[in-house]
C-alpha cells in the first residue's frame, strides 16, 4: 500500500475511537502507527527495559504540533531527525509519540530504553511526547484518548506494571514540558503522582 493509502488508513482508524464515549472503558489497544509506516531508520539503540515498567512520564516536544496524519509523519520524522543528527542519539529519544490527529507514533516502543528524562528516569520509565506545545493550549480529546488508550494497552500486554506511577516531565527535570496546559490534564488522570 502506498503511503497516502497507509496514511488514510490510520486517519480512518483514529476516527472510528472518535466514537467511543468517554465513559467506556480503554481496554482495547488504540491504532499504533508503527516504525515502519513513519520511514524510521533502523535503530542504533540496544539497550532493553526491564518489563512490566513502572513508570511513565509525559512530555510535549514544544514543537509545532501536527493535526492530520501527513502533518504527524513529518513532525515525528522531524523530532527523529534532531534527535539522532543534532543529538547524537541512537534513536528517536521517545518511547512513543502522540499527535492531535488521534494516533500513536511508535518511538523505541516498550521494550527499548528511552532518552527523554535524564539518566536516573530513562532505565525505568516509559517515555510519552505528545507533539506540540502545550503551555497555552490543551491538546485535543482525540490526542489525550489516544494516550490513555496507550496507557491501558501497555497494561494488558503485560508491559506497564497495573500500578504504573505517570508523571509529568517537569515533575522529573527542571523543565517547563509538559507544558502547563498538558500538565493540568495529566494532573487529574488515575495514576499521576507527584
Amino acid at each position: 500500500m502506498s503511503t497516502p493509502g497507509v496514511l488514510l488508513t490510520w486517519a480512518l482508524l483514529a476516527l472510528l475511537g472518535l466514537g467511543r464515549s468517554a465513559e467506556a472503558p480503554l481496554n482495547s489497544c488504540c491504532p499504533i502507527v508503527p516504525r515502519r509506516e513513519w520511514r524510521a531508520p533502523v535503530s542504533r539503540c540496544t539497550e532493553k527495559l526491564q518489563l512490566p515498567v513502572r513508570n511513565v512520564v509525559v512530555s510535549h516536544t514544544a514543537g509545532s504540533h501536527c493535526n492530520s496524519p501527513a502533518l504527524c509523519l513529518m513532525q515525528v520524522q522531524n523530532v527523529h531527525s534532531y534527535h539522532t543528527k543534532s543529538l547524537n542519539w541512537c534513536d528517536v529519544g521517545y518511547n512513543f509519540l502522540i499527535g492531535e490527529d488521534g494516533l500513536v507514533y511508535e518511538g523505541r516502543g516498550w521494550d527499548t530504553k528511552g532518552d527523554h528524562t535524564g539518566v536516573n528516569w530513562n532505565p525505568i520509565s516509559i517515555g510519552i511526547s505528545f507533539m506540540g506545545n502545550y503551555m497555552e493550549r490543551s491538546p485535543p480529546p482525540r490526542a489525550l484518548r489516544a494516550a490513555q488508550s496507550l496507557l491501558a494497552c501497555g497494561v494488558a500486554q503485560g508491559k506497564l506494571n497495573p500500578r504504573y506511577q505517570l508523571r509529568g516531565h517537569r515533575d522529573v527535570q527542571q523543565t517547563l514540558s509538559p507544558g502547563d496546559r498538558l500538565y493540568e490534564i495529566i494532573q487529574t488522570w488515575p495514576h499521576y503522582v507527584d
